[in-house]
């Protein structure tokens, strides 16, 4: 799933920006240089999304454009991928129990058939991602 929510950049006198979000308020992150700052932001926007997940706290809607950015920041829109992110930071795995025809698993054990990355295989293209 994709999320998009405003962030607001504020330059600091001795350099770089810190960057807020309002519809997300713990997550506020900075970065020595706007690139830096935009990741950082994409980065700090996720743990704190997937944090809302883990805890079973409501994902907050976006409210882009309705929140007004103070005059001393200016405002970008940064989007979270949920399954991008996921695919990057969580790699742990679960076990699954199918059932399948015998017939049908006598023939993939004796073509060395790797039942797990069959269906990993099949969830990715069934859900195109």
């Amino acid at each position: 799933m994709k999320y998009l929510y405003q962030a607001f950049f504020e330059e600091e006198k001795e350099g770089g920006y810190t960057v807020t979000f309002p519809d997300v308020p713990e997550a506020v992150t900075c970065g020595d240089t706007l690139e830096e700052a935009v990741e950082m932001a994409k980065e700090c926007l996720g743990l704190c999304l997937e944090q809302r997940k883990e805890d079973n706290i409501e994902i907050p809607k976006s409210n882009i454009g309705a929140i007004k950015c103070p005059k001393n920041q200016f405002v970008m829109i940064i989007e979270f991928d949920s399954v991008e992110y996921n695919k990057k930071y969580n790699k742990k795995s679960v076990r699954k129990n199918v059932t399948i025809p015998v017939w049908l698993n006598d023939v993939a054990e004796a073509n060395n058939i790797n039942f797990s990355n069959v269906l990993q295989n099949a969830l990715v293209k069934i859900l195109d991602i």
